[in-house]
């Protein structure tokens, strides 16, 4: 279902996201990036949960756009997404046969005699979620269809602002986390010199980082860090949050130009995200921008799976503790925060309890918590090198986790954080987040 949904900027006749409710935000009403749009395969089905609703999403040629259905046949139940996609752009079962057109209507029963129609009965039909694209990205929205071409799509301003100005690096990947936690993750700064030491940080630029939260509401907050990265050698920092799953940080420098850092949180399921991260710079040379052009996406995405890997142990198990002492809700009583530098994690838990925004809210007694955090919680019984790597593979990945590992504790050969300019063309994106974000809160 095609929507031409506004962008992320309201007018007076849009809805805010997550619904007209002041006191609460209802996380199905609100537009997700599934997938960049250059990543989907036209010829086939593509498979992907949104908060725990598994769907499918094709090209549906009749229209001309990029549909979304529910992944079940109607029929027997079957998985559409294991179907193909028919000569007349259509979307088959691979069980019977079923077909649908982009709006979930049943094309056709095969096993139907000619005579009659149950193709028509609003019983064989399938949900259709409605779509859009924007920056690339493709968003769906799983709340009220009626309402989502009233809705914002959350994007990142600055880049309709100029977009021929800006050089952009994507990646994304699925992580064993919630998206709350990836995003309380990307808001701290004050981690980066430690988690990420000789990956994109140093821990001899770790210095009291003073956050400022400017203004908070229910569909975000923005903040500021005055001082900003390196002991203040970069300038100040802007940082926002979109409510639900968008943040980015702003840097502009002298040394390097303009920097952000954009971090989309989609979440999957209770304890499973996609990360779509987004790394535009506005160069104050054009030499940066043109060897950038040059990276290929998959040496891109191996420097990111490498950073990913150097928090994923930590946060892994973070989440499980956080929900064994009361979740969200205890967030105060949970950890411990006495200086500004948590200000951001601090003020995002607010906003998740404030206005009941957790996505997989969990009710129940502390002690009941405690019992049962971990079987609530996707691979949490898996030993570390168990744990999903970038290669998609779960089993994959033992020598990278444990070396990013080791990395943090300073007994690997990892290459240095502080890359000159010349260095920052030959190690790809890394050594550019290492620059505009170094000290930041990045992944």
């Amino acid at each position: 279902m095609l929507i031409d949904a506004p962008a992320s900027v309201q007018t007076s006749n849009e809805l805010p996201a997550g619904g007209s409710d002041p006191d609460r935000f209802a996380c199905q009403e609100a537009w997700y990036p599934v997938f960049y749009v250059e990543d989907l395969d036209k010829t086939k089905p593509n498979k992907f949960t949104l908060l725990g609703q598994d769907l499918v999403l094709w090209w549906d040629a009749q229209s001309n756009w990029w549909s979304a259905v529910a992944d079940q046949c109607p029929h027997r139940l079957a998985p559409l997404s294991e179907g193909r996609i028919t000569a007349e752009g259509l979307l088959e079962c691979p069980y019977h046969g079923w077909a649908f057109r982009g709006d979930g209507v049943c094309d056709r029963i095969p096993q139907a005699p000619d005579d009659t129609k149950p193709q028509e009965s609003k019983r064989a039909c399938v949900q259709s979620l409605p779509t859009t694209v924007r920056q690339g990205l493709l968003f769906v929205y799983p709340g009220e269809a009626e309402n989502a071409a009233n809705v914002a799509v959350p994007i990142v301003e600055p880049l309709e602002e100029s977009p021929n100005d800006w050089v952009c690096l994507n990646t994304f990947r699925d992580l064993p986390y919630d998206a709350l936690t990836l995003l309380e993750n990307v808001l701290d700064a004050s981690h980066v010199p430690f988690t990420h030491h000789r990956s994109v940080g140093n821990r001899a630029n770790a210095a009291p980082v003073e956050l400022e939260v400017l203004a908070a509401d229910k569909q975000g907050f923005t903040g500021l860090w005055a001082e900003g990265p390196r002991k203040g050698t970069l300038g100040q920092q802007h940082t926002r949050f979109i409510a639900p799953g968008l943040m980015w940080h702003d840097l502009t420098s002298k040394q390097f130009g303009r920097t952000m850092t954009v971090v989309y949180a989609t979440p999957i399921r209770k304890g499973e995200c996609r990360v779509f991260a987004r790394f535009p710079f506005q160069f104050s040379s054009k030499l940066p921008a043109f060897f950038i052009k040059l990276t290929p996406r998959w040496y891109s995405h191996i420097g990111q799976n490498s950073i990913l890997e150097d928090d994923q142990i930590f946060l892994h198990y973070q989440e499980r503790y956080l929900e064994a002492k009361g979740g969200s809700d205890r967030f105060n009583q949970a950890f411990y925060l006495p200086t500004k530098a948590d200000a951001f994690v601090s003020q995002l838990r607010q906003w998740v309890n404030q206005f009941a925004a957790d996505p997989f809210p969990v009710k129940r007694c502390r002690a009941t918590a405690e019992r049962s955090a971990a079987r609530s919680l996707p691979f949490a019984h898996r030993p570390l090198h168990k744990l999903p790597s970038g290669t998609g593979k779960p089993e994959a990945g033992t020598a990278g986790l444990g070396d990013r590992r080791r990395n943090f504790l300073g007994s690997s050969s990892a290459s240095g954080a502080s890359f000159p300019l010349p260095a920052v063309v030959a190690t790809g994106w890394r050594g550019l987040v290492g620059i505009g974000q170094s000290g930041a809160a990045i992944l």
